[in-house]
């Protein structure tokens, strides 16, 4: 049931989904308000065809196509790669770090119409509605916001689709396909059907739709080269390119070869398990070739403490906690780490593999002479006799003093 506030105008994050499609004709409805429908495109592609006049058709009274993709590649994931944040070290944060961009814009589009609330899709049992509503509440902090799923009478998928046929919503699947997936220019998920129980096998051949999995990936290897400047990819194969056409070649590359594809049982924020496939091939191949040549350019320390501020980074990222102090922070100091990540990364794919082909860097910390097991003039091995002393100190104090007394 929906609340007893009267709205004149809401704004909707519209996806075309079963979801989003029900929303429309159930917030006139229960609300008899004007709708207004945001789509944001972040390289899903052919899913935002036709989605004017389905929402149109639907009873929205507008649509809003905002194209995003550049600003989401440059300002969310490039960062996020840049620090290196893996959640639960595996998922690449694809949803996650989509939601907090397309929230601002469909609050800015809000504003900008005078709208009275924002609704969304997101069920209670997920983490978008907590990414969604933490985005809104930054830059409107007073805007009421609907969350049908943690309402209406709507309690399952079938009810849905049921609600979908009385009120004559065009419906682009059948009950029996009914994945549940998010697709940008990231990666896709799959969650629903046969995934539901972590006992089963995902069938793969019907599920891939970036890439073939690694059984019928061709037998062919193939070498790849990317070039970074300030831990930013730039160039592929000695070709420069701008960031939204390098994800996109390297998804087709990755694709190709069965490779970033991840089948995992994760802990979402609301305290529940869930289990999901993501495809993320280019992505999976960026952050390879990027942790390669941090290998090479960050000293010591600075590589061990970006390793573990990479995680507290993933968790702002998969929390939504994306417009925050905290954030804003750990991405400065994450850019003074990326000064001198410049150099090129050689990779090899090959049946779900990415394996290491050799890297370069003007500002590689490697010294050949140093790391050699040849006869070299620029280490005397001796010296490591007392560095060993000293650093074992504290253990061979503590044996001496137990031994003294009678432990």
């Amino acid at each position: 049931m929906a609340d007893n506030k009267k709205y004149k105008k809401v704004v909707l994050a519209y996806s075309g989904g079963l979801d989003t499609s029900v929303i429309i004709p159930w917030l006139i409805e229960n609300y008899g308000c004007e709708v207004v429908a945001v789509s944001a495109d972040v390289g899903q592609g052919a899913e935002l065809d036709g989605l004017e006049e389905k929402a149109k058709k639907t009873g929205a009274s507008k649509l809003y196509i905002e194209d995003l993709t550049k600003e989401f590649v440059e300002d969310y994931i490039f960062p996020t790669l840049k620090a290196g944040a893996v959640y639960e070290n595996q998922y690449l944060l694809g949803t996650s770090f989509a939601r907090p961009i397309i929230a601002k814009r469909i609050t800015e589009i809000a504003l900008k119409e005078g709208a009275d609330a924002i609704a969304h899709g997101c069920t209670g049992k997920g983490n978008d509605q907590v990414r969604f509503e933490l985005a809104i509440a930054a830059f409107a902090p007073e805007m009421d916001i609907i969350a049908p799923w943690r309402t209406w009478e709507l309690k399952s998928r079938d009810d849905e689709v049921d609600y979908a046929e009385a009120h004559n919503v065009p419906l682009q699947f059948n009950r029996e396909k009914n994945y549940s997936r998010d697709r940008n220019i990231w990666h896709l998920s799959h969650e629903g059907l046969e995934l539901e129980s972590p006992a089963n096998a995902p069938d793969y051949e019907r599920l891939l739709e970036l890439g073939v999995s690694p059984f019928t990936a061709p037998d062919e290897r193939e070498k790849i080269t990317i070039g970074f400047e300030k831990g930013i990819p730039v160039a592929l194969n000695g070709q420069k390119m701008d960031g939204v056409a390098l994800v996109k070649k390297l998804n087709e590359l990755g694709g190709k070869h069965g490779v970033g594809i991840l089948d995992m049982v994760e802990n979402r924020l609301v305290g529940m398990k869930s289990r999901g496939v993501y495809e993320t091939p280019g992505g999976s191949i960026l952050y390879k070739a990027h942790e390669m040549l941090e290998q090479l350019c960050l000293d010591r320390m600075t590589q061990h403490y970006k390793q573990r501020m990479a995680l507290e980074f993933a968790d702002l990222v998969y929390n939504g906690q994306w417009y925050t102090p905290l954030r804003e922070a750990l991405s400065a100091f994450v850019d003074k780490t990326q000064e001198r990540v410049t150099g090129e990364v050689s990779l090899i794919l090959y049946k779900g593999n990415i394996m290491g082909a050799g890297m370069t860097s003007p500002y590689t910390l490697y010294d050949e002479e140093v790391a050699t097991f040849g006869e070299d003039a620029v280490y005397d091995q001796y010296d490591s006799r007392g560095f060993i002393r000293l650093f074992g100190l504290p253990v061979r104090i503590k044996a001496l003093l137990d031994k003294k007394r009678g432990h």
